[in-house]
Formats: structure tokens, sequence, C-alpha cells
């Protein structure tokens, strides 16, 4: 019905996501021009890598981010160079999360796939099985803005992929249109969020949805999302 969800007992360690997240605060922690080292260019086609955002999108308000994107797993075509050497344990414990991400993603796919009426390895096969499926993570850096109002961390969006995990650090901004009104996500410890992409949304020809959301930006907080697009 919402097309998201909040994943509670899905067997990732709780001890491993909060080391993924301290590994993401200590990167964006970083002085500027360390994490110069890894930025983007979007004009050549470099989209691996840290880059900003702050421009007006359709509706006026502005875009308020740093993110951090690479391809997390498969192992084989990651490409570690754009990966942090700082914190010197940011390459171990994102591989392990993606791991172990990619894991419940098979678990998701299945009981979707029952949930069609269609044998349980249906859905993995048609997003491309373990060869194909490529997981992306994006880590959200929304500083504190001193104008929420006139600001969005991202604008209203629904995501392309299959699926998609977000952790965040427990400050509100996730907001999802559903029956005509933007609803604020609740906060649940321990849980790992997830939306049903477009590609599912089309695969199981509307009956799973692909909610729009958006994601607000605080005055009092930083808020930081780590998305993984599989």
């Amino acid at each position: 019905d919402w097309g998201v969800m909040h994943l509670v007992n899905h067997g990732i360690p709780d001890e491993l996501i909060e080391r993924v997240k301290k590994a993401g605060e200590t990167f964006f922690g970083l002085a500027v021009e360390e994490k110069e080292k890894y930025a983007n260019d979007l004009e050549s086609g470099k989209i691996q890598g840290y880059g900003s955002k702050l421009a007006n999108n359709a509706s006026g308000q502005l875009e308020w981010e740093d993110y951090f994107f690479h391809l997390a797993f498969p192992e084989d075509k990651r490409d570690l160079s754009f990966w942090p050497k700082k914190p010197a344990d940011y390459i171990e414990v994102t591989s392990e999360y993606a791991k172990r991400l990619r894991g419940l993603a098979t678990k998701i796919l299945e009981a979707l796939s029952i949930g069609l009426g269609l044998e349980g390895w249906r859905l993995e096969k048609e997003v491309g099985g373990m060869e194909e499926l490529l997981l992306q993570l994006k880590i959200n850096y929304y500083p504190i803005c001193p104008q929420p109002e006139l600001a969005l961390g991202v604008e209203a969006h629904t995501d392309v992929s299959s699926l998609t995990f977000l952790l965040h650090n427990m400050v509100p901004g996730l907001q999802l249109f559903y029956e005509g009104q933007w609803v604020t996500a609740k906060c649940v410890p321990d849980s790992i969020l997830m939306h049903i992409g477009d590609t599912i949304e089309i695969l199981s020809n509307g009956k799973y949805k692909s909610i729009l959301h958006r994601g607000l930006v605080n005055k009092e907080k930083v808020r930081i999302s780590w998305a993984v697009f599989c």
C-alpha cells in the first residue's frame, strides 16, 4: 500500500550498522580539502565520489546537501580508488555491510515474488541475479539549515531502483506523499527503511508501489542518511 516499510529483525548486526554510520559521519567531518580528493566530475561522466548540491529545484526551493556516491557490490565491479581512505575502517565496514545487504535483498525479493504468486527466485532473476544486480551507496549529508522552509535536502522523487535500503542518524526528515499529503516517517531504532523502487512497481504491474518521497533539512541538527540502491 505504501511501498515503504521499516525492516526489523533483519539479521544485520546492530554493531556493524553503527560502525557504517560512524565511518560515514567521520568522513563528512574531515576538512574540505581532504573530502575534495574524492570529488566527482559529473560533466565528464565521473559520477562516483564526493559532491555537493546547492541549486534551485523546479519549485524554486534550494537543494541543500553534500553526498558521497559509489558502487558497493558486487566486489569484482567496484573501484576502491573512489572509496575514502579515511577513516581507516571505511572500506572494511562498508564492504561487509554491502555483502550482508545483498543477502537481505534476496530474502526481500523472494517474499515479494511469492506475494505475486510467482516462484521465489523469479523477481531476483528479472533484476539481474547475483551477477548483474548492482548495489550503489549514496551517503547524504544535510548540514544545519538556518531557514529550512526555503530549502529541501532532496526534492520529491521516486527511486528508479528495484529496492532501496536506507539507514539514517535518527534525525527525522524523510517524508512520503500518501493520499494527497506529506507524511513524516517515524524513526524506528535498529531498523532499516526499505523502499520499493520503480523497477519493482513496473515488474509487478503496479501491485507494489514506488512512493514519491523527499528529504527535509533541519535548523538544529545535521541529518545524514545512507541509501543503498539495488
